[in-house]
């Protein structure tokens, strides 16, 4: 009798476990396609050198017109993750392994073994080539800059020091303030990122006014602003949530459902 009873309790308890972790499975699988994309579709890779290629006619554009004995020293400001190293690997992880939120970015981050994106070292050194200050700007918190150094500089980025290298400090929202602290003493020239908030103005808003925002600021794309593509996460799916991530995945599974737009029938 007792063996049977044993035997009850631990096949409730698996059934359980497996009853919680199915769904947790079941929410991450659902960005299969978008990790699949970025990792293997041409069209990412093309989408990369196509920013880039944008980025260095800019570059050349705003050099040549640029007035002589203009006081503040030309600056570019970059994103770091999706914008020249690529996480997918971290990504793909989660979708494989069903990890839920919060998965360990600081373990991936240590590593150092984020590939450089397509176009993104061939532009920071023609960049550096022109004398023109970079400086990356990263949501990567103040801890793991040791190792986000480390990672630029394998891979061949310029620049790479403590100075250019500006991550989240404690308390921090956004980058605005760092980047004003660039502002305070270049003239910053270009911006590239994966996020609309790695841009001024687009931060905190909800998926209505990101769009909106995009439309009064539509001059600004391949002007000032070069974006690149991340359908695997960012704050487009913060805004889906309200930017409240403590949302069960049940929760979050049936937001995304209700903001697809279908045509009528």
């Amino acid at each position: 009798m007792f063996m049977l009873a044993a035997a009850a309790v631990l096949s409730f308890s698996f059934y359980c476990d497996n009853a919680r972790a199915e769904p947790v499975k079941s929410f991450t699988e659902q960005n299969t396609m978008s990790v699949l994309w970025f990792q293997k579709s041409g069209e990412a890779k093309g989408l990369y050198y196509q920013g880039y290629y944008l980025g260095k006619m800019r570059l050349d554009d705003i050099l040549r017109k640029r007035p002589k004995g203009k006081s503040l020293k030309p600056a570019i400001v970059l994103d770091i993750d999706e914008t020249i190293l690529d996480n997918s690997p971290h990504q793909a992880w989660y979708v494989l392994s069903g990890k839920g939120r919060p998965f360990n970015w600081n373990e991936w981050f240590s590593r150092g073994d984020a590939k450089p994106l397509p176009g993104a070292i061939e532009f920071l050194r023609y960049a550096d080539s022109k004398g023109v200050a970079i400086y990356y700007i990263s949501n990567r918190n103040e801890a793991q800059k040791q190792a986000t150094m480390k990672n630029l500089q394998n891979v061949g980025a310029p620049q790479v020091d403590a100075a250019h290298v500006l991550l989240q400090q404690p308390g921090e929202i956004g980058k605005e303030t760092r980047r004003n602290q660039v502002a305070k003493t270049h003239d910053i020239i270009l911006l590239f990122g994966d996020n609309l908030g790695d841009f001024s103005g687009f931060e905190g808003l909800s998926v209505s006014e990101r769009i909106q925002a995009v439309e009064r600021n539509n001059e600004e794309f391949g002007k000032k602003l070069i974006l690149f593509p991340n359908p695997m996460y960012g704050d487009w799916e913060g805004a889906i949530y309200n930017y409240d991530y403590r949302k069960s995945n049940e929760e979050k599974a049936k937001l995304r459902k209700k903001f697809l737009e279908i045509y009528q029938q």
